[in-house]
């Protein structure tokens, strides 16, 4: 019998969480196959099977675990069932026989045989009703309520298995239109979450950002218009070229990493009693994943191209998105951006990543009247918030980081040199 263990996942990681099992107590699993997800502080991980045999989990989903306490144990020695996993093979025969029930009507019973519900039962003895909708997942009897009540799907909570919708879900909903699909009325009941290491981890790292730095936000404004027509005639092409759509985030990266290589103490650090430097641009992208917050890393950003930013935010994003990224990938950043934007957010002050020093909050890009040559027209226009460590970073630092992001932003020619192109043919 081996044991698999808690491995170790990082130099000040005592601890994690059992997310899921992906192999049930008593499968067969091959030698790496993937058994466990398992949650640090910091990152999602998975949990590898050290040889082949029949899995015995020992760990509960949910159990926070110690470095090296035993997850599962594998019984190398046992023979692996005909067909791969035992209960995989029953699944197998039942459905060459024609007995999974492929049809949602047809439960299983506790002898193994298929069973009718009683509300099909019933609805099979009543007189044809109205012809149902052919693709609503709902009994004979619902669907022809449905479709002679004219009732939106939508607005109707399914107690059935598999999400079916019965007959008395349709009459509730009729009894109380209106009403939001599985709430039930002047309800005051409540519920408990057990917080994950990685919600526990921003939490403390947020409290800790706004007590030991001297905090502070500056805001600004930035016309889209050229960014938005530049998208807009290059995008097919673009993505033609790239095989990835040209996004906003591109021209915020480019427009930052000039900045920060104008304005170097944006981009540095405290470090006990010294200011660490950066002569490179690792800039963090704020990404809203299934388990939280998580920070991806885009290293050396000052030396990609627009398609391999645009490139490196779609890898970061999806690994966050299935919960696959390293804790490589999540450290090591020297700026942030964050986009409160895509959930509406119009205006915001977003707290520093520490250590770093600052972070660039992007918003909501919404059409405005402004005043240009003395004329008021609309324009789309988004706030730009930068907070800052007052600790190193002066007003003239931040204010004038944020205005050089907006020049930029506002003339995106600048970002092939930095500076306007004539000017850098004739080296002034």
């Amino acid at each position: 019998m081996i044991e698999i263990k808690v491995p170790t996942v990082g130099e000040s990681i005592n601890e994690v969480t059992l997310v899921k099992w992906l192999k049930a107590d008593g499968d067969y699993v091959e030698r790496d196959e993937v058994i466990a997800e398992l949650e640090s502080e910091k990152a999602t991980f998975e949990l590898n099977a050290e040889q082949a045999g029949i899995l015995k989990t020992v760990g509960k989903e949910g159990d926070t675990l110690n470095i090296g306490d035993t997850v599962a144990q594998i019984d190398d020695k046992a023979a692996k069932p005909e067909g791969g996993n035992g209960q995989q093979a029953m699944g197998n025969k039942q459905e060459e026989k024609g007995t999974v029930p492929a049809v949602e009507n047809v439960q299983a019973t506790g002898n193994g045989q298929p069973a009718i519900s009683k509300t099909d039962a019933v609805a099979a003895a009543q007189p044809q009703a109205p012809k149902p909708q052919t693709d609503l997942k709902a009994t004979p009897i619902a669907s022809a309520i449905i479709a002679d009540k004219k009732v939106d799907p939508k607005n109707i909570q399914p107690s059935g298995p598999n999400g079916k919708i019965l007959k008395d879900d349709v009459l509730n909903a009729l009894e109380h239109p209106g009403t939001k699909p599985g709430v039930e009325l002047f309800n005051r009941t409540e519920g408990r979450e057990k917080m994950s290491n990685l919600r526990k981890t921003v939490s403390r790292r947020l409290v800790e950002a706004k007590n030991t730095t001297a905090m502070l936000t500056t805001f600004n404004e930035v016309d889209m218009s050229k960014i938005m027509a530049i998208r807009t005639a290059n995008k097919d092409k673009f993505k033609e070229k790239n095989g990835v759509n040209l996004g906003f985030m591109s021209f915020f990266v480019k427009a930052c990493c000039f900045g920060l290589a104008e304005w170097p103490k944006v981009n540095a650090y405290i470090d006990g009693d010294s200011i660490l430097h950066h002569n490179y641009c690792d800039i963090s992208i704020a990404v809203s994943a299934p388990k939280g917050l998580v920070v991806p890393v885009i290293r050396n950003a000052e030396s990609l191209s627009m398609a391999g930013i645009e490139k490196k935010v779609v890898e970061l994003a999806t690994k966050a998105r299935d919960n696959k990224l390293t804790m490589e990938e999540m450290q090591g950043g020297t700026f942030t951006i964050t986009n409160g934007g895509v959930f509406g957010s119009l205006l915001s002050t977003p707290i520093i990543n520490i250590p770093q020093s600052a972070i660039l909050g992007m918003h909501k890009i919404q059409e405005r009247p402004v005043v240009v040559d003395g004329q008021i027209v609309i324009r789309p226009m988004m706030y730009l918030a930068l907070s800052y460590d007052h600790r190193i970073i002066d007003g003239r630092e931040s204010v004038s980081f944020l205005v050089r992001v907006k020049e930029l932003l506002e003339n995106p020619e600048l970002l092939l040199f930095g500076k306007d192109p004539v000017k850098a043919l004739l080296e002034l």
